[in-house]
């Protein structure tokens, strides 16, 4: 990471080069999709130096996929994921924070995802809003099923994947993180059972409309659509690297493939929420539907 000069030091070596700036969001366009406009430079360098400090191994690893995901393919790109995320289960930074979380109830929903279609048009919805849709077991198989139902039947021209309730989701359920029995066989159920995969494999077809909380699983599943509409109260949020981890569903394939290597580092190291009109602008998303309230598109 750079800020003009040398990287400071605590940050990773190889980390993909950001630019942190002071201005308004328009004056970093000039420079890139490696600027991220922060009101204090000094302050977000102390807190990507904290945050690695006390993540190192979930840093060194993020960045290092970082550095070689954008010559990969979508699909070899989720495998590399998957192989670095599944390690991490089983470090000690991860257990850490599992311990800090407790113990925590999951809550099982009737129907996780609503599927219909209509004609050529099949419309997923994410349907667990009692837990801000959590992205859970259950809901990533429904999600697999009714996609790759769909590849088999042939027939689907349009896929569109939103959500009911106030946010898009809420990241992937705490309640089931950490119950992987061994980091082989977590490696081998993320790569066999992938949303994500299934999305890639719909080129120019997927439409993905969020809103309100878009964290972890609830940007790197939607990032990975061929146009991605957002309420202005949507706001993105990659927190895995304070957990021990990296983003696992996808996140550093789809989410760099929007916004570059380096600001994907500088959202999954920092941690901060981004804003609908900076991730338009980044091109995180694709279109800002003004007036549209919260879970209006899950209709």
């Amino acid at each position: 990471m750079v800020t003009g000069g040398r990287p400071p030091a605590g940050l990773p070596v190889g980390a993909p080069d950001i630019l942190l700036t002071v201005g308004a969001g328009e004056d970093a366009k000039s420079v890139g999709n490696a600027a991220v406009v922060v009101p204090d430079v000094g302050e977000a360098l102390a807190r990507l130096a904290g945050q690695v400090r006390e993540h190192p191994l979930a840093a060194v690893t993020l960045t290092g996929l970082l550095r070689f995901i954008p010559i990969l393919s979508p699909l070899d790109g989720l495998v590399a994921e998957s192989l670095a995320y599944s390690t991490l289960l089983a470090g000690p930074e991860f257990a850490v924070w599992l311990a800090r979380r407790g113990p925590m109830r999951h809550r099982d929903s009737a129907e996780p995802v609503r599927v219909r279609r209509d004609g050529g048009r099949l419309h997923l919805t994410l349907n667990r809003p009692e837990v801000r849709n959590a992205y859970d077991t259950a809901t990533r198989d429904a999600l697999v099923a009714a996609l790759r139902a769909a590849r088999v039947a042939g027939d689907v021209t349009e896929i569109v994947l939103d959500a009911a309730g106030p946010a898009f989701g809420s990241g992937g359920d705490l309640s089931q993180f950490g119950t992987a029995p061994d980091p082989a066989t977590a490696h081998g159920v993320r790569v066999g059972a992938s949303a994500a995969a299934e999305i890639v494999r719909f080129p120019g077809r997927v439409t993905a409309h969020v809103h309100g909380a878009c964290v972890g699983a609830g940007i790197e599943l939607p990032a990975f659509a061929d146009h991605v509409v957002a309420s202005p109260d949507a706001v993105f949020q990659l927190p895995e690297v304070g957990m021990g981890l990296v983003p696992g569903a996808g996140g550093t394939v789809s989410v760099t493939r929007r916004v570059g290597p380096a600001r994907t580092g500088w959202l999954a190291l920092s941690g901060e929420r981004l804003d609908a009109s900076t991730a338009a602008r980044w091109g995180l998303v694709d279109e800002l539907v003004v007036g549209r309230t919260a879970g209006e598109t899950a209709g």
